[in-house]
């Protein structure tokens, strides 16, 4: 099952249709397309086991709380010379912060 609700660009759409269609993958939920809206004849909404959502999986009730904490935590963190929390490895591709790799330490 693949469940893409990052960037719409990183699925190649025809691919997963044809995935879906042929049986070869046993579903695909959706938050993000390379074209948004996803146009209404685009082939995802009839293709099987595809979930197709409204794009609001970033949405969620107390999120901006969450990510005010998460900020001041890690502020103090560094502050003290302390390794951040939530890092994101470098070489998965995502451009990180700075702190300790991804996975190290005992609050990862």
């Amino acid at each position: 099952h693949l469940v893409n609700i990052g960037r719409g660009a990183l699925v190649d759409e025809a691919a997963l249709v044809a995935a879906l269609t042929e049986h070869r993958i046993g579903g695909a939920t959706l938050d993000v397309f390379d074209v948004e809206p996803l146009p209404a004849d685009h082939p995802l909404w009839d293709a099987p086991n595809a979930t197709i959502t409204a794009h609001m999986s970033g949405d969620v009730i107390g999120w901006r709380d969450t990510l005010a904490a998460q900020f001041t935590a890690n502020v103090r963190r560094w502050l003290a010379g302390e390794p951040l929390l939530n890092v994101v490895d470098k070489k998965l591709g995502y451009v990180p912060g700075a702190g300790s790799p991804a996975g190290s330490g005992p609050d990862r």
